[in-house]
């Protein structure tokens, strides 16, 4: 006997699909989540910059950005409070020394105008032109003759040539990868610090020096402006020959802030040419962000437009900013890996003071 098995049904065949992918964070989450991350740090340097405030009205003879440097290195060497400031204070630490010291950057744009530029004189232009890239390249080629990183001795060069802590910040924005970010950040700090104390020592030096040199009140300005790295020094060291010495080194010195962008545009260039590239694998910017709003605030401060107490406000916030971010990159350095090239360092600091010194007299004698 046939048994007739009914027939039956087709089942369709079962697709595997990959599992759903977790919903990506909005931009309100993602920029949550950063601040969470960042705000142990943020108010670590928020309270640094006010002892430094408080270490420089006890002792006006140490600048805010100076005291700043300093507390960040010995924040990151007390016991206990090394742990915060290598653990969750990090990124934010981080970010201060970044991020801050761009801000701070575009607002020194409003201590220059075109005016100021073109009121010198072309010889005078020339003048601190020669300073820059004499001290520039002299200092680079010294510091890879002694044995430091190409960075270290790009960071000091920058520093000692157009205006310390805010060029080097500015020049160490548009580097690619090569250094480990720790030891990059760790190199920074230092040769801020290094520049930072060459500029305060000027302070005192300089002015003693203007009778052997036989320098007249304007010759003396003109020298301060060409010769010492932040304009803060330049007004503290000048303003010791009077009123008409101060003028002239505020001027001098402007002139060489300007250079600050066609020199970090100069340098993001020569890295693109040698290949070095961001971790992200793209390009550093002929024209960083900052330093295009660095010129855009020159462009604004040159239209007359601005106040004096805008100003005013202005350069306050510049320079709270800018000691945020050197108390973060102070937070940076580890003082035994400092040590190993700490001599080679002070060598090459000590050598391009008196380069640009020298390069300044002569420049100022050549041109008055």
């Amino acid at each position: 006997m046939v048994l007739h098995h009914p027939e039956r049904t087709a089942r369709p065949a079962r697709i595997s699909l990959p599992a759903p992918l977790p919903p990506r964070p909005g931009a309100g989450a993602r920029a949550a989540e950063a601040t969470r991350r960042n705000l142990p740090g943020l108010l670590l340097a928020v309270a640094g910059v006010a002892l430094a405030d408080v270490v420089h009205r006890l002792v006006p003879a140490v600048p805010m950005l100076t005291a700043a440097v300093v507390l960040g290195v010995v924040a990151a060497h007390l016991p206990l409070v090394n742990t915060f400031v290598r653990g969750s204070a990090r990124p934010g630490l981080t970010t201060a020394g970044k991020r801050l010291m761009r801000m701070g950057i575009v607002l020194l744009g409003l201590k220059l105008s075109l005016g100021d530029v073109i009121g010198l004189g072309w010889e005078s232009l020339v003048m601190v032109l020669g300073v820059v890239l004499a001290t520039f390249f002299g200092t680079q080629w010294l510091g890879r003759r002694v044995g430091l990183s190409e960075d270290q001795s790009l960071f000091v060069a920058t520093g000692y040539a157009i205006c310390g802590a805010s060029a080097i910040g500015a020049v160490s924005g548009v580097l690619g990868k090569g250094e480990s970010d720790e030891r990059r950040d760790s190199e920074i700090a230092s040769s801020i610090a290094l520049v930072t104390l060459c500029g305060t020592l000027a302070i005192a030096v300089l002015p003693l020096l203007q009778g052997p040199l036989g320098l007249n009140a304007v010759e003396f300005g003109r020298w301060v402006g060409a010769g010492v790295h932040d304009v803060g020094q330049v007004v503290a060291t000048a303003q010791t020959a009077g009123s008409d010495a101060l003028t002239e080194g505020v001027l001098v010195k402007l002139i060489r802030v300007a250079m600050l962008a066609p020199l970090v545009a100069g340098v993001a260039l020569s890295r693109r040419r040698s290949g070095d590239q961001p971790a992200g694998g793209r390009k550093p910017a002929l024209l960083p962000l900052f330093v295009a709003g660095f010129l855009a605030m020159v462009a604004l401060r040159s239209t007359g437009l601005v106040g004096a107490g805008v100003l005013d406000i202005a350069d306050t916030a510049q320079e709270l900013l800018l000691a945020a971010a050197l108390f973060g990159l102070g937070s940076a350095v580890h003082l035994p890996t400092l040590s190993r090239s700490g001599g080679k360092l002070a060598f090459v600091g000590l050598a391009s003071w008196v380069l640009v010194a020298g390069a300044s007299y002569v420049g100022v004698m050549l041109t008055v």
